[in-house]
Order: structure tokens, then sequence, then C-alpha cells
């Protein structure tokens, strides 16, 4: 307690594997540039078995997701299934921050 005030620590505690909506939302802009559709409004859709995306897609997002969040996304990551939601996207910039 400091003058008065009460600090909860559980207001301090930040988990990084958390959803950023902020980073969530970058993502949704991202996928719409490289679909040229709009990005589905439940982040846990699937964008390739949509048809949102194909295969082709894939190094296009993985690009402009490099330059949006300046991450270096190795060859070895270049998977369909590590990129096929918005959220799992969120959470492998989560997994994979600086």
């Amino acid at each position: 307690m400091v003058r008065g005030f009460t600090i909860d620590a559980r207001c301090l505690w930040h988990d990084s594997h958390m959803p950023d909506s902020s980073r969530s939302q970058r993502l949704r802009k991202l996928v719409q540039e490289v679909a040229g559709k709009p990005a589905p409004d439940d982040d846990h859709e699937s964008l390739f078995e949509s048809g949102l995306l194909d295969s082709f897609a894939l190094p296009d997002l993985v690009s402009a997701i490099e330059k949006e969040f300046a991450v270096k996304v190795p060859d070895s990551d270049l998977n369909p299934r590590k990129f096929d939601s918005i959220a799992r996207m969120d959470a492998y910039l989560a997994d994979h921050a600086g």
C-alpha cells in the first residue's frame, strides 16, 4: 500500500502468450491485404480451410508479417499450420517476440 493506494499484482502481470488485440488487428489487416478479401471475424477460423488463403499466399503473408513485426521467420517454420488462423499467428509472434 502506497499513500492509500493498493496495487494488485495481477494488474502488473503480463503473459506473453495472451492475445494482443493490437497485434491481432495488425495481423487481420495483413491477411486482408494478402487475400484481397475481408478476414474472418473469428480469430480461430482456418484461413486455409475457408479458402481465404492458399499455399501460394503463404510466402507473401509471412513476408508481410516479417516486415510489419520486424521478425525473421525461418524456412523451417514456413508451414500453413503455424499460420492457419489469426490466433495461431498471434501465438507464433508471442512465442518468437524479441
